[in-house]
Formats: C-alpha cells, sequence, structure tokens
C-alpha cells in the first residue's frame, strides 16, 4: 500500500487539530468546565511547544553553516556581492509590491466601513479624545466631532469609559517594546547588525538569537575562508560541509513525525485562545471579520497569484505547477507554526530537492529572506491600518499610504520572524501617520489565525526570490 504524502498527513493532522479545538471549547462552554482545557494545556500543548523548540534549535546553526557552506562553495567572490546587491534589490520590491496588492483591496472594499455608522462615529470620538490628550500626534482632517453640541452626552460617556478602561497586558507590553525599540536612535538596525560575541548572538539571556547578527558573522566567515589558501580551507570547509548535513539530517527526522507535532500546536494554540468562551474561536465581531477576509484574500492573491506569475516570468525552468507543489510542505509548515524562522530548515529542504535550487543560493538567499523579507507581514500592517482608520471615520489620503508602504517595508527589515512580531511593528506604522497605536488590540482576537496566513506569504516569497536568483545566476552545486 502507498503511502500517504507528507503534505497530506499534515493538512489532515491540521484540522484534526481544528476539530479537537472546537470540540473541547464547545464542551467547556457548555458544561462550564474547564477540565478538557487543561488537559489540552498539560499534556498537548506541550508537545507543540516541543515542536517549535527543536525547529528552531535546528534552524539557528543550520543558518550558519549553511551559509558559510554555500558561500565557501564559490569559485568566484565577486558572485556574492552581486548574488547579494540583487536579493536585497528584489525583496524590497515583492515587499513593496505584496503592500501595494493589500492597499489595493482595502481601498476598494473598505471593511472600516461595514460597520453601523454609529458605532464608526463612537470611534471617531474615542480616536478625537485621544488626539486631545497627545499633542505630538498630527490632525488626519478637519472633521470634529467632539466640539459639535450634537455628539455632547455621547463624548461625556465615551470620555468617562476610557479614563476607567485600562489596555490588556498583550497590548502594554507591545506598546512597551515598541517604546523602548524607538528609543534606541535611528542607527540602532545598523549597528544591532555586529555582534560584539558570537555566542550571544546565537543565544542571548532569554534564549532567543539574533539572525541579523548571526548571518552577518556567516558571511563575514564566508568571505574569509574563501580568500585562505587551499591547503589551509579545506580543512575547514570539510568540517562545516560536514557539520551542515549533520543539521540537514536532523531535519529529515523531525519532518517525518511533523504531523504528530501539527496537531498538538494547532489544538494547544486554539484552545489556549478561545479558552471557556467558544465565540471567540468562530469570531463574531463584525469590523474583524470582514477586515479578516479582506486581508486573507490579499494574502491568497500574493501567495498564489502574485509569486507563481513572478516564476513565470524570470524563473522560466520552472512551471507554476512545479513551484506550487514544490513550495507546499514549506507553507504547511509556516501555517502550523507561524514563524519563517521556525519553517527555514523546511523551506530550504524544498527549494533544494523539489525545486532544485542551488545550495549556495538558497543557503545564501532564504536564512536572509526570512530575517529581512516579510511580504505577509508587510501587507497585513497596511490593510489592518487602513481598515482601522476607515473604522475610525478617518481617511488616508494618497501620501498617508505611501508613508505606510515605506515605513511597513522599513519596519520589516530585521524583524524577528517569530509569531505575532508584526504586532510590534504594526505600532511603528500606525504612529507614522498619526494614529493611535494601542488600536493594535482591537485585531489581537483574530491576529493569531492571520500570523499563520501571513508567514506561509513570507516563506513563498523568500522561495520566489531564491528561484528567480537561481535563474539569473550560473552558479552550481
Amino acid at each position: 500500500m502507498k503511502k500517504m504524502a507528507l503534505h497530506w498527513q499534515v493538512i489532515i493532522a491540521l484540522v484534526l487539530g481544528v476539530m479537537y479545538a472546537v470540540g473541547i471549547v464547545y464542551y467547556a462552554d457548555v458544561h462550564d468546565t474547564k477540565a478538557g482545557i487543561n488537559f489540552t494545556a498539560d499534556y498537548i500543548a506541550p508537545f507543540g511547544t516541543i515542536f517549535i523548540n527543536v525547529l528552531k534549535l535546528i534552524a539557528v546553526p543550520m543558518v550558519l553553516f549553511s551559509i558559510i557552506a554555500g558561500i565557501g562553495s564559490l569559485k568566484n567572490i565577486k558572485k556574492l556581492g552581486r548574488v547579494g546587491v540583487k536579493t536585497l534589490l528584489i525583496y524590497v520590491g515583492t515587499t513593496m509590491s505584496a503592500i501595494l496588492i493589500g492597499l489595493f483591496f482595502v481601498n476598494v472594499i473598505q471593511p472600516g466601513k461595514f460597520v453601523k455608522e454609529e458605532t464608526r462615529i463612537e470611534k471617531r470620538i474615542e480616536y478625537e479624545l485621544w488626539l486631545a490628550e497627545t499633542p505630538s500626534a498630527p490632525r488626519l482632517d478637519n472633521i470634529s466631532l467632539i466640539s459639535d453640541p450634537t455628539y455632547a452626552d455621547k463624548v461625556a460617556q465615551i470620555r468617562t469609559r476610557m479614563a476607567l478602561d485600562t489596555l490588556d497586558a498583550t497590548t502594554q507590553e507591545k506598546l512597551a517594546i515598541a517604546a523602548a525599540e524607538k528609543e534606541k536612535g535611528p542607527l540602532y538596525k545598523l549597528v544591532d547588525i555586529f555582534p560584539s560575541n558570537i555566542f550571544n548572538a546565537i543565544s542571548d539571556k532569554e534564549g532567543k538569537s539574533n539572525m541579523l547578527q548571526v548571518i552577518f558573522f556567516a558571511i563575514f566567515f564566508g568571505v574569509v575562508l574563501v580568500q585562505l589558501p587551499q591547503k589551509d580551507a579545506k580543512p575547514v570547509r570539510k568540517l562545516v560541509n560536514g557539520l551542515n548535513e549533520v543539521f540537514i539530517a536532523m531535519i529529515n527526522i523531525v519532518i517525518r513525525i511533523m504531523p504528530i507535532f501539527v496537531f498538538a500546536l494547532m489544538a494547544g494554540t486554539l484552545v489556549k485562545s478561545a479558552g471557556k468562551n467558544l465565540d471567540k474561536l468562530i469570531e463574531q465581531l463584525y469590523f474583524l471579520g470582514h477586515y479578516s477576509w479582506i486581508l486573507i484574500l490579499a494574502l491568497v492573491v500574493v501567495a498564489f497569484v502574485y509569486y507563481p506569475l513572478l516564476i513565470h516570468l524570470f524563473a522560466k525552468r520552472i512551471t507554476i505547477k512545479q513551484f506550487l507543489q514544490g513550495i507546499r510542505e514549506a507553507q504547511i509548515t509556516a501555517f502550523s507554526t507561524s514563524s519563517s524562522m521556525a519553517t527555514l530548515p523546511v523551506t530550504m529542504d524544498c527549494v533544494n530537492d523539489n525545486l532544485k535550487v542551488p545550495k549556495p543560493i538558497s543557503s545564501f538567499v532564504l536564512p536572509i529572506g526570512a530575517t529581512v523579507n516579510m511580504d505577509g507581514t508587510s501587507t497585513y500592517q497596511a490593510v489592518a491600518v487602513v481598515a482601522m482608520a476607515q473604522f475610525h471615520m478617518i481617511e488616508l489620503d494618497f501620501m498617508q499610504q505611501m508613508v505606510i508602504v515605506l515605513t511597513a517595508t522599513l519596519a520589516s527589515i530585521g524583524a524577528a520572524a517569530v509569531p505575532s512580531a508584526g504586532l510590534v511593528l504594526m505600532i511603528v506604522v500606525l504612529q507614522s501617520v498619526g494614529l493611535n497605536p494601542a488600536w493594535i488590540a482591537i485585531i489581537l482576537p483574530v491576529d493569531r489565525i492571520l500570523d499563520m496566513c501571513r508567514t506561509v506569504v513570507n516563506v513563498t516569497g523568500d522561495a520566489t526570490v531564491s528561484c528567480i536568483i537561481a535563474s539569473t545566476e550560473n552558479i552550481e552545486e
């Protein structure tokens, strides 16, 4: 009997995870008990955490050794500079294009205007009251409701409510992180690329890695290795290639048992986010529903129309069907983990084995992409900011939306390739056009699911660029 393909096993695991979560949450809601929720948290969710941890464990050293091995295999070091410049330019181009696609859909469909006008008026008043307390924020238009006597009672009620409202812990945490980033100065990201200690870069005190620093060290190491005399470079190159093969073998082992971990990850994540409230799982809020489907539509167009079109135009040795089939397992893993970095080992495996991209290209282009190429995240930021502005009766003009394009592109460079990193970056985008950064609380209920969708776009974009680079550069294994 023919064994079922891995991607079908993973898809079945995803579906079973969702069904399990719905059943557990429904039972908890109907019977007012947390027994199933506690069981999931104690005995199922930990296996999902193990899955993410193992992928990240493999990803960081794999990035380090694959980049060194890839650069070390180049016969002409001048190609590295050309490939590097081309890679960054294409990444910036695809990111800005993806944002423009998202802006097209959100401006044409206008999800923020599906809500009743009475609700939008209240949101507009909230915004104006916040604006009155934030002199540094620019006024975006001349509409003023708080000074209109027609709304005097409503203004007083909303002012009282806002004084009593407190931001949830997640929103406060994201705002604090964004404020700390803002205080670091305009060139902190440039300074942050250069590590003072490579071991600290690989793992800091909180167990997180700084991938930009790891990539810089790997490129630096690889460039120097290429320029060493053959007798000195050969044993180092042999060691690096051997270590690289070890980590590739490790990821192959993890991939074989991935469906079990995917079920645990999906079930644990959904049950945790829903708790005993089934409404949180099926999401009935009107604005969030419209915002979500429009964002998903934009992400689907980017991943399954725009990227295949680029493949058809610039990587003609690969058909669209071959590309979509070849990258499928990486997309499913990205959807499961919500992390480009955790998915990186699977992405490299798909690109090398299925799409036949030479390892010197994939080992250089993909790790950089997992760090600086966040097309799905940037698209999500643009759509969310414009939708929330519409929800608050604020019209963003062409120039303000171009500021969003630029800010979202720049903010995505060096963003942490971890779940929900886009929320922190969205604060920067909101502030760039004078909107309330605390609005991220509005979209928090659906952020986890949408994060899974935009990570698929991030990973697909990385694979697309690696195929394009491979088609335009004559580099052999």
